[in-house]
């Protein structure tokens, strides 16, 4: 049975798979088989078989370069250097044939074998970097499991549709985006954030296709087409990053169609005018002049940016940073100053409660009757009152006749008893012989950028309360590592008051402030900053920066997983909503960018070594094919390691 099978052919679909993912790798190893044949059949004296399977190994592999060349030329009227290397190929079968020399047509036939071997190779380490890129479209399963009337049914995902209520058990991934209406567990975000640390997620939270559950079993309500999910956005991005060449891919490809044309020139001259001017013989002339058009051809130098600005755009998706196209993967590493939003950006975000300071030696009095009045207020001060009382488990009576005054605080009963709670000013209407003690408690808290609201109860000051937004734990490292950088200036941008600002610069470190700024002086600081240092980032939330954001020569928008204004507004996002992401992306960006220089010094030399030993008369035709691929090759697989972290 086993000798059974190990005899039996491979089925068919294997060959079809192989045809239909690798044409290029089939295609050179058809046309190396037949070169072989036919140089073997050339030594056994059988000149016609050998001829015509050489013809066969020329039509197999240089089928897609002429082709291609051909295209070029008729349609965009422009020379390219697939057309070049079929010239080649044909003309040394035509000195081959009038010489009678069949080597020569051997050695066409290496030609178009090593050219064809280069494109797969070529294609290969392009495939790589589409694998790598792809992968985040086999982070989402193809069915969800659909409940209806209490029934479970598994769907396609194309089919769901808003509003409707899926299932996903421990263990799943999340088919598509939707909030949690039943259930809890800990979800793991990598694939969305880049963040390997699990996050908690119970009903109202948001969760996002392709994330991981953990422990528990969700009910998941759908509030947008599975279309729109942000990895099906995210995946869309990185797919427009790929086909929109940067501004030095566009530079390359107008100096490859104008070099094409010089190359010819070049060479009808050199096949031309030796035998008159150096008195080479006229199979000399017509050899080398056709060496001349290989390894003059320039395509290392094509080959030199491309797959390295989409390694680099694929090694940013693994990572949590999404850059919208090479173009910005090349700006982002000549960066020399940064600004910063301050709200959202270098803070939190979210107002926090940061000090608590009571008449009394126990503060719970404090914060239950704050929060009894706040609760009923929708101010986000009031709600972070609230949630820092229920973080302390305390409970409270609810306040009847309540009464809010905007701008200035609320006054109501507790449990038969006037309350109060507001600004200073307002609290101290209502509240006598209040102590120089707390008016200078109130000047210092104000005095670092904090909200100070004051409490009191039946007439007595029962403390002060306050507020504020929180730096980010990890911002100033992450301005100090940019620093280290050599980004040379770094500024805080921000519509907050110059107190709030000055005391929060001073915990990040940042060099010089701009506050009280509507969004139109943003701009205007940002032009600013562009004549002094050329290349500037933005970095804010993507919603109230955007025109600042559009100024800047990279805007980066910290994107807290599912933010579209994010999406849309900026170059390059930071998916995982973490300041230490802006290093990592400067420091890819500097790498794709010594990456592309050493390999476009390394092409342009290649080729200049390639032209002395032609004219030197100490290389072949199948010499100078396979130094001009090799070339080639390596340029690509050089851009690749950025694919390696």
């Amino acid at each position: 049975m086993a000798a059974k099978a190990l005899a039996s052919p491979l089925p068919s679909h294997v060959f079809k798979d192989l045809f239909k993912h690798h044409p290029e790798a089939v295609a050179a190893i058809a046309c190396a088989i037949l070169v072989f044949l036919g140089w073997q059949s050339l030594n056994l004296g059988w000149d016609g078989g050998g001829l015509f399977i050489l013809a066969a190994a020329y039509v197999i592999g240089g089928f897609d370069s002429a082709r291609d060349g051909l295209t070029t030329l008729l349609k965009e009227k422009e020379l390219d250097v697939d057309l070049l290397m079929i010239v080649a190929a044909l003309g040394a079968v035509s000195l081959g044939l009038w010489r009678q020399e069949y080597h020569l047509i051997v050695d066409g036939a290496v030609l178009i074998l090593i050219f064809a071997i280069s494109g797969a190779l070529e294609g290969y380490a392009m495939q790589h970097t589409e694998r790598s890129i792809r992968g985040l479209m086999s982070l989402t399963p193809d069915t969800a499991r659909l409940l209806q009337r209490g029934q479970e049914r598994t769907v396609p995902i194309a089919s769901l549709q808003v509003g409707e209520l899926i299932l996903v058990k421990p263990g799943e991934l999340i088919p598509t985006d939707g909030v949690v209406t039943e259930g809890a567990s800990i979800l793991n975000q990598a694939s969305i954030t880049g963040e390997s640390v699990p996050v908690e997620k119970t009903v109202g939270d948001e969760v996002f296709a392709g994330t991981l559950n953990g422990h528990g079993v969700l009910r998941i309500k759908l509030h947008q087409p599975p279309e729109s999910s942000l990895i099906q956005r995210v995946i869309q991005l990185v797919q427009q990053a790929q086909t929109e060449a940067p501004p030095s891919q566009q530079f390359i490809e107008r100096f490859e169609r104008d070099y094409a044309k010089v190359i010819v020139i070049a060479g009808i001259l050199l096949g031309t005018l030796p035998p008159f001017l150096l008195g080479w013989t006229w199979e000399e002339t017509i050899y080398r002049a056709l060496i001349f058009l290989v390894v003059a051809s320039p395509c290392a130098l094509m080959a030199s940016i491309m797959p390295t600005l989409l390694s680099g755009i694929a090694n940013g998706a693994r990572r949590g940073i999404l850059f919208k196209n090479g173009a910005q993967l090349e700006q982002i590493g000549r960066i020399r100053a940064i600004a910063f939003d301050k709200t959202g950006t270098l803070t939190t975000g979210q107002l926090q409660v940061v000090n608590v300071l009571a008449t009394q030696p126990d503060s719970t009095q404090l914060l239950r009757v704050a929060a009894a009045l706040e609760s009923l207020s929708e101010h986000p001060i009031g709600a972070a009152i609230v949630q820092a009382a229920r973080q302390q488990n305390l409970t409270w009576a609810t306040a009847t006749n309540a009464q809010a005054q905007a701008g200035q605080g609320i006054t109501a009963h507790l449990e038969g008893q006037s309350v109060v709670v507001g600004k200073a000013a307002f609290v101290q209407t209502q509240v006598k012989n209040i102590s120089t003690h707390w008016l200078e408690q109130s000047q210092q808290l104000e005095s670092a950028g904090k909200t100070v609201v004051w409490v009191a109860q039946a007439g007595d000051l029962l403390g002060l309360i306050a507020v504020a937004d929180i730096v980010r734990p990890a911002a100033a490292q992450a301005i100090a590592r940019l620093k280290q950088l050599g980004v040379e200036h770094v500024v805080m941008l921000t519509g907050d008051n110059p107190r709030t600002a000055s005391s929060i610069a001073e915990q990040v470190g940042v060099d010089q402030v701009y506050a009280d700024l509507l969004p139109e002086d943003k701009v205007e600081v940002i032009r600013k900053l562009q004549q002094q240092y050329q290349t500037v980032a933005m970095v804010g939330d993507g919603i109230n920066d955007a025109p600042a954001l559009a100024q800047a020569t990279v805007g980066i928008a910290m994107g807290g997983a599912g933010s579209d204004v994010a999406l849309e507004t900026a170059d390059i996002v930071l998916m995982g909503d973490r300041l230490e992401r802006l290093e990592q992306a400067i420091r890819l960006g500097r790498r794709a960018q010594r990456i592309v220089k050493q390999n476009i010094a390394f092409a342009l030399s290649f080729v200049v070594i390639l032209l002395v030993l032609t004219f030197a008369g100490d290389i072949t035709l199948p010499l100078g094919v396979l130094g001009h691929e090799g070339s080639t090759v390596i340029v690509t697989l050089s851009g690749l390691r950025l694919l390696m972290g």
